[in-house]
C-alpha cells in the first residue's frame, strides 16, 4: 500500500496545496482532478520522487513498484515499438536470455556439470512459466493492438514515430510491466475514441492501485471509484465516480457557502462590539477577549464563481455562404496513393460536427483537404464564399515561446491589438487576469498553455472553427466553459476529439473516418462514439458492448430476427406468407433483449454497490487502530472475503449477461 500523508508544496509565496492525504491500496482507482496550475502533476512527481515536498511524506514498502506516465516524455528510443514495450517485462526477458544461455551450455557439458546445468534450467524455466513468460510477447502485441498499433507498426523503429505514438508505446510498456501502482498524467490525451474505450476496460479491471489525472468525464466515470479534488490549496476525497463526485461536491459547496455566510455575520457582530467598546475601560477585558478570538478564528473559504469558472469569449463572426465546406466524389491521399476514397461531405452554415475515428485513419488528411493544404487526387474539396478559418492544432502549444510573458507571447502572435477588442479583456476571458499576464509561459501548466494557444487562435472573428483536440490538458472547469462557448458560438464548428462528453454537448452530427471511407452521420450515434471493445488475454477474449450502443443493438436484433427461417427452411417473410410468424419472432427477441438489458443494468448496479463495500472495508483494514481489537479485525477479514467474493460473482454474471445481449 502507498500512503500520502500531509503533503504541502509552495512555489515562492504561493501555496499550491497543503495537507494532501490519501491511500492507494490494491484495486483502488483514484482520479485526481482540479483546475490548471493547482499542483496535480506536482503531486504525481512528489510520489515518484522527482520533486521534494515542503512538508508531509509518501510511504510505501521497499519492494513496491510504481509505473509513471508523464504528460511529456523526455527519453529517447533505440528499438522497435515491440522491443521498447517488451522492456516493461525486463525480468521475464532476462530469464529468457538465461534459458537460451543454459541451452547452449547443456550442449557443451557432461556428467555432474551437465546435471547442475539441467537443474538450474528447470528452476529458471519454472519461474519463467510462473511469470507468464511464454505469453509475454503475445500480451505485448495485444496491448499494442488495443492502443491502435497495427501489426506492421509494431516492428517499426519507435524513434521515427510521432510523440503521440511514443506516448502510447510508453503506456503499453507500463501495462505490460504491471506495477503495484500506476500514476497516469492525462493518459487519454493522445488516444482516439476506440483506444480510450479499450483502455477504460483495462484499467477498470486493474488489480493494482491507480492514481490518474484526467479531464475526460466518461473516462473518470468508468475507471475511478474515488475522486480527489485539489482546490483552494487543499484536497478532499470523494467516494464514487465523476457523477457521484459532482453531486457530493455541489452539496459540500452549498454547505460551505451557508457556513461562510453564517460565520461572516458572526464576525461582523463581534467587530461591531469591538469598535463600539474599544475605548471603554469597563469593557476592555471583553474587547481583548473578542480580538483574540477573531485572530485565532479559522476562516471558512467558499469558492466564488470566478474561481470555479472562466469565460471563453468568441467575437461574433461575419456571415458566410450557406455551404461552408463541400467535398464531392473526392479521392484524397499523398503522392497519388489514395488514403480516403469516395468522399462526399457538405457542411452548412452554423452546423457543429465532430470528426471521429481511429488514429491513422485519415482525419488529419481530411482536415488538410478541407483547408486547401492538400489537393484531392480526384474530385473536389473547397470552402464556401466568405469563409474565414481559425485552426487549432495540438502542436501550437509547442510553438509558444517559453521565455516570454503571457502578454508578450500573445502580442507577438496576434499583433498589438485584436480587432475591436481590448487585449487584456481577451486574455482575461481565457483565464489570464491581473498578475497572471506577467507570468512566464515556461512557468505555466500544460492546461494554461493550451488556454493561451486557444486565445491566440480565437481572438479574431472567424466563421469556421476547426479544433484538433482542444481539451488536451484543459482542466474540467475550462472544459465546461469551452463547451458553453462552442454551444453558443453562431459560426460553424468542426471538432476533432476523443472526449465523448465534449462531443455530446457541442456537436449535432458526426463525421466518421474509418477504413478508407468517410461517413456523415446526421445524428450523434452512440455506437460510433462508444464502440464495442475486446477484452481478455491471449487465452481468450470477449466483446463487451459499450453502454451507449443500445440503439445499434436493437437494430441488429431486428435484423437477425427478420431473417430467421420457417419450418420449411425458407425465410419466413420471403413472400409475405408468414409475416405473423416473423413478427412474433421479432417481438420475442425484442422482449428477451429488453429483459437481458434490465438484468445487465441490475447486475451492474449490484456490482458497483458490492465494490463500494469492498473499498469501505479495505479502508477500515488500512487503519492501524483496527488491529488493536483482534475480534473486530477477524470479523472484518471474514466480511471482506464474503463481499469480495460476491463482487467477483456479480461481475462475472454481468459479463455473461452483456455477452448474451451482444
Amino acid at each position: 500500500m502507498l500512503t500520502v500523508s500531509g503533503l504541502t508544496k509552495s512555489h515562492g509565496a504561493r501555496t499550491l496545496f497543503r495537507d494532501v492525504t490519501f491511500r492507494l491500496s490494491p484495486g483502488r482507482r483514484i482520479a485526481l482532478i482540479g483546475g490548471n496550475g493547482v499542483g496535480k502533476t506536482t503531486i504525481l512527481e512528489i510520489i515518484m520522487g522527482l520533486q521534494e515536498a515542503d512538508g508531509g511524506e509518501v510511504s510505501r514498502p521497499n519492494d513496491y513498484r510504481i509505473g509513471y506516465l508523464p504528460q511529456e516524455l523526455l527519453e529517447s528510443w533505440s528499438g522497435t515499438v515491440l522491443e521498447e514495450v517488451m522492456r516493461g517485462a525486463d525480468d521475464i526477458v532476462g530469464l529468457e536470455r538465461q534459458l537460451r544461455g543454459l541451452e547452449q551450455e547443456m550442449t557443451t557439458t557432461s556428467g555432474a556439470d551437465h546435471d547442475r546445468v539441467v537443474r538450474r534450467y528447470g528452476e529458471i524455466q519454472s519461474r519463467f512459466e510462473t511469470l507468464g513468460g511464454y505469453q509475454v510477447e503475445a500480451e505485448a502485441r495485444r496491448i499494442l493492438g488495443g492502443l491502435g498499433f497495427s501489426t506492421a507498426d509494431m516492428d517499426r523503429p519507435l524513434g521515427e514515430m510521432s510523440g503521440g505514438w511514443q506516448m502510447r508505446a510508453a503506456l503499453a510498456r507500463l501495462l505490460l510491466q504491471q506495477p503495484d501502482c500506476l500514476l497516469l498524467d492525462e493518459p487519454t490525451n493522445h488516444l482516439d475514441v476506440d483506444s480510450v474505450a479499450w483502455l477504460e476496460n483495462q484499467l477498470a479491471s486493474w488489480s493494482g492501485a491507480i492514481l490518474f489525472v484526467s479531464h475526460d468525464r466518461d473516462f473518470i466515470d468508468v475507471v475511478a471509484e474515488r475522486v480527489v479534488e485539489v482546490a483552494l490549496g487543499s484536497a478532499l476525497e470523494y467516494v464514487g465516480g465523476f457523477a457521484e463526485f459532482v453531486v457530493a461536491r455541489e452539496e459540500r459547496l452549498a454547505s460551505l457557502e451557508t457556513a461562510a455566510k453564517r460565520q461572516a455575520k458572526e464576525i461582523a457582530r463581534v467587530e461591531r462590539f469591538i469598535e463600539r467598546f474599544r475605548y471603554k475601560a469597563t469593557k476592555a477585558r471583553q474587547v481583548q477577549s473578542r480580538i483574540k478570538t477573531l485572530e485565532k478564528l479559522e476562516r471558512i473559504e467558499a469558492p466564488s464563481a470566478e474561481e470555479l469558472k472562466l469565460a471563453f469569449g468568441f467575437p461574433d463572426p461575419p456571415r458566410s455562404a450557406r455551404v461552408v465546406i463541400e467535398i464531392a466524389d473526392a479521392t484524397i491521399g499523398y503522392d497519388g496513393t489514395p488514403l480516403l476514397e469516395g468522399v462526399n461531405l457538405v457542411v452548412e452554415r452554423g452546423q457543429k460536427l465532430a470528426l471521429v475515428g481511429p488514429n491513422g485513419a485519415g482525419k488529419s488528411t481530411l482536415l488538410k483537404a478541407i483547408m486547401g493544404e492538400l489537393a484531392p487526387i480526384s474530385g473536389s474539396a473547397r470552402l464556401g464564399a466568405n469563409v474565414g478559418v481559425a485552426f487549432f492544432a495540438q502542436h501550437q502549444v509547442d510553438a509558444l515561446d517559453l521565455n516570454l510573458t503571457v502578454e508578450q507571447e500573445f502580442r507577438h502572435a496576434v499583433g498589438e491589438q485584436p480587432k475591436n477588442r481590448n487585449m487584456r479583456t481577451v486574455l482575461g476571458s481565457f483565464g489570464f487576469s491581473g498578475d497572471a499576464v506577467d507570468r512566464l509561459v515556461g512557468d505555466l501548466s500544460g492546461g494554461e498553455r493550451t488556454r493561451l494557444a486557444l486565445a491566440e487562435i480565437m481572438c479574431n472573428p472567424v466563421n469556421l472553427l476547426i479544433l484538433d483536440e482542444p481539451t488536451n490538458h484543459l482542466d474540467l472547469p475550462s472544459c465546461d466553459v469551452l463547451e458553453d462557448a462552442l454551444s453558443a458560438y453562431p459560426g460553424t464548428v468542426l471538432i476533432v476529439s476523443h472526449d465523448r462528453h465534449l462531443i455530446r454537448t457541442t456537436a449535432e452530427q458526426l463525421v466518421e473516418v474509418r477504413n478508407g471511407a468517410v461517413t456523415h452521420h446526421l445524428e450523434l450515434d452512440e455506437a460510433v462514439l462508444s464502440p464495442a471493445v475486446t477484452v481478455g488475454g491471449a487465452s481468450g477474449s470477449m466483446t463487451l458492448a459499450r453502454s451507449g450502443a443500445d440503439s445499434a443493438g436493437r437494430v441488429a436484433g431486428r435484423g437477425r430476427a427478420s431473417n430467421r427461417s420457417n419450418g420449411s427452411g425458407s425465410p419466413a417473410d420471403a413472400d409475405g406468407g408468414n409475416r405473423r410468424s416473423g413478427r412474433s419472432n421479432v417481438d420475442g427477441d425484442s422482449r428477451r433483449i429488453r429483459e437481458l438489458r434490465k438484468r445487465v443494468n441490475r447486475l451492474e448496479k449490484q456490482a458497483i454497490e458490492a465494490e463500494t463495500m469492498v473499498a469501505e472495508i479495505e479502508a477500515l483494514l488500512a487503519d492501524p487502530a483496527v488491529y488493536k481489537d483482534q475480534a473486530r479485525m477477524n470479523d472484518l477479514v471474514v466480511e471482506y472475503e464474503k463481499v469480495k467474493s460476491r463482487a467477483n460473482r456479480l461481475l462475472s454474471e454481468w459479463e455473461t449477461a452483456s455477452a448474451a445481449v451482444e
